[in-house]
């Protein structure tokens, strides 16, 4: 009796609250389920906005980028070489040292230059002054010819005014006399003529600059003087020192690679992109480009410069042979020079080799597909002019100072 009293007040209880534990469990259960279809729905909003943001993000701005981890900075590597046979007596730089065009680097020993430095200049005053002689020889020819003449013409005077003239004014020996007398100023005035024009023949016409003993002189002497110059290696372009493998006292030859310098304010970047990523690039459209030296902190500013003539394995030493039977295909990759600015390249200094992330933004397509009519890696040195300058200057001087010699000497 106690037990049933007590569950009729429970029952009595529950039903004064208005509610029972199967309708409790039931709107919590209707509460789970609708805080999880709003965050369901919420979640599909988010994913649907982030899909709409990142479709209008490619569709006007990353589609038109095409971007590479596999870029590389390039540069030109000047090989410096012996340019004539001697032994190396100084070196006078070192690796990673700046040097300017026209700095020595490496001089060798110069004891055989100079003495065919020496002869050969002496060769060609000898020359100048052997033509000049010649020159001065055929003015007195034609004073001696001009001389013999007037013999002869004297010498036929008195043969005519003997020759009719009776036995008892002229003799006969005295006739026979004036007669040899013309034959000998005959003979005279043809050995005359005969020097002149042997003269003539020798030295021509021309002058003594022009004359072909002093061409030949003249040749042999600058050869000399630029073998002299050689002696002295020096840098034709302006750049850092490397890979210097040349020794004190070695014997180096023509072509024997001493060191190289590599122009590191002319650098650029070979970026090597998929075949499929080529598609819509063109010469002269915008690249960005990060090193891994800097980071992503400093940004460089490039362009398209061109497209190598074919892929990376087409070049290589060992060429593929897709006509075997076990062929995969593998994507293949197109080198493309990418130009860097000067400024940015001379506050962030890049060494060769480095590596580079390019991003090429294909917005414009209007430029070039094949190629450009410039090149980043043009090069040209003009060290070399003042030697063969210097060495006109030294022949013109040797020839005006012995033509005048001899022409003194002959005045006098």
């Amino acid at each position: 009796m106690h037990n049933d009293k007590q569950a009729q007040q429970a029952a009595g209880w529950t039903q004064d609250q208005g509610h029972t534990p199967r309708a409790e469990d039931d709107a919590a259960l209707h509460a789970k389920r609708a805080t999880r279809r709003r965050r369901f729905a919420i979640f599909l909003g988010v994913a649907a906005l982030a899909g709409v943001a990142w479709l209008g993000y490619w569709s006007f701005s990353a589609r038109f980028f095409e971007e590479t981890d596999d870029a590389y900075v390039a540069g030109n590597i000047v090989q410096i070489a012996a340019q004539i046979p001697g032994t190396v007596t100084d070196i006078l730089v070192d690796n990673t040292r700046q040097v300017r065009a026209g700095q020595p680097l490496v001089k060798l020993d110069d004891a055989e230059a100079s003495a065919a430095f020496a002869q050969a200049r002496a060769q060609l005053t000898s020359a100048v002054r052997q033509v000049a002689n010649a020159t001065i020889s055929r003015k007195l020819y034609v004073q001696s010819i001009d001389a013999r003449r007037a013999e002869l013409a004297l010498a036929q005077r008195a043969l005519a005014a003997r020759d009719h003239a009776s036995v008892e004014v002229v003799s006969p020996e005295e006739l026979a006399r004036a007669k040899e007398a013309v034959a000998v100023a005959q003979a005279n005035l043809a050995s005359a003529q005969v020097q002149l024009d042997a003269a003539r023949a020798l030295g021509g016409k021309s002058s003594i600059e022009t004359s072909p003993p002093v061409l030949q002189a003249a040749a042999q002497l600058r050869l000399a003087y630029r073998n002299l110059q050689r002696t002295t290696v020096i840098a034709p372009i302006d750049g850092t020192v490397g890979q210097k493998s040349v020794q004190v006292g070695q014997q180096v030859g023509p072509g024997v690679t001493l060191m190289s310098i590599v122009p590191l304010e002319r650098l650029w970047v070979e970026a090597n992109f998929k075949e499929g990523q080529i598609r819509n690039m063109r010469v002269g459209q915008p690249v960005k480009l990060v090193s891994d030296v800097y980071g992503s902190q400093v940004v460089y500013h490039g362009r398209v410069e061109g497209f190598s003539a074919g892929t990376g394995s087409a070049f290589s030493m060992l060429p593929s042979q897709n006509a075997a039977g076990n062929w995969i295909k593998v994507v293949q990759r197109v080198p493309i020079v990418i130009s860097l600015e000067a400024a940015e390249l001379a506050a962030h200094p890049l060494r060769l080799g480095l590596s580079m992330q390019a991003s090429v933004d294909t917005h414009e397509r209007g430029g070039h597909l094949i190629g450009n009519d410039t090149s980043v890696s043009a090069l040209s040195t003009r060290v070399h002019d003042d030697v063969s300058r210097n060495a006109d200057a030294l022949i013109d001087r040797i020839v005006r100072e012995n033509s005048e010699r001899v022409g003194a000497a002959a005045d006098q």
